[in-house]
């Protein structure tokens, strides 16, 4: 893929995150009022790592669930706009997947939708067709990370499209087979799906296998770059679990700057490996 096809992919993201942001801040708006009544109907909670710890001691909050989206939401420009700052002269193969992980972060907003439905009618058929999308971006998001630690190991970018399109028909496997009760939410405003355990499973390795791949490749290339980008890589993951799943006001500190290291140790070691070529 050549620079200027890269570049209008970063131009891409930067107006989808965009739109999802201002979407994001309109929805917010006009939901705020329903939180209270919402959150007495509360049944189940939410099953992220964080949430593990604290959810005997703490009630959930729509209000910080609500605070996370926005805040994934921004992070999704903010970073994708950087990253063009930053590389849009410099060929590197890993950084258009970052992008991409980046980018995932926007679809958040449609948890927005059902809070949303208590202010206006929006039909099942929507719900469902977001929990989908929602899905699907999550994936995308986990296998790009991923597919950016297999470059680091020695694929070529040349096969960016071929590794594009796996991790493109992979996710996509996994949000259309994938039951979702569109009747039933938890409270971090997702609907219930089946397969969880699988799907945790699917992350968790997604997860160690990219986390030892930029290890091996700091091992192959003798460059101890990609052991501070494995770590930001990890601290990246982590981050995801806690932000998408939280309903605490405790989570969103947390997640937030581990979010902001891991990608600042990723992205800012990429830079200085790929500077000069």
């Amino acid at each position: 893929m050549t620079l200027f096809t890269r570049n209008r992919l970063f131009k891409a993201g930067i107006v989808f995150s965009s739109v999802c942001m201002i979407l994001a801040i309109t929805a917010t708006i006009i939901i705020i009022p329903v939180y209270p009544q919402m959150e007495t109907e509360i049944t189940r909670r939410s099953e992220g790592i964080f949430n593990g710890y604290l959810i005997e001691s703490m009630d959930a909050h729509l209000l910080a669930v609500n605070a996370g989206i926005l805040a994934l939401v921004v992070y999704s420009l903010v970073t994708i706009a950087l990253i063009y700052y930053f590389f849009e002269k410099t060929q590197s193969p890993e950084i258009l997947f970052v992008l991409f992980f980046a980018a995932s972060f926007s679809a958040e907003v449609f948890r927005l939708l059902i809070p949303l439905g208590r202010v206006v009618f929006i039909t099942p058929l929507y719900s469902f067709m977001t929990s989908r999308i929602i899905l699907f971006s999550r994936h995308f998001g986990i296998f790009s990370l991923f597919a950016a630690s297999v470059f680091a190991v020695g694929y070529t970018t040349q096969q960016q499209r071929n590794i594009l399109l796996f991790i493109i028909t992979a996710a996509l496997i996994i949000a259309l087979g994938v039951p979702i009760d569109t009747q039933t939410w938890d409270c971090s405003l997702s609907m219930i799906i089946g397969y969880s355990s699988m799907l945790k499973l699917i992350e968790a390795g997604a997860f160690l296998i990219t986390t030892v791949s930029f290890f091996v490749a700091a091992w192959l290339r003798g460059s101890r770059e990609y052991v501070f980008i494995g770590t930001g890589s990890a601290l990246a993951f982590l981050a995801r679990n806690i932000l998408v799943h939280t309903d605490t006001w405790a989570g969103l500190p947390v997640g937030i700057v581990l979010l902001a290291l891991g990608t600042w140790l990723i992205c800012t070691n990429l830079h200085k490996i790929y500077l000069w070529l």
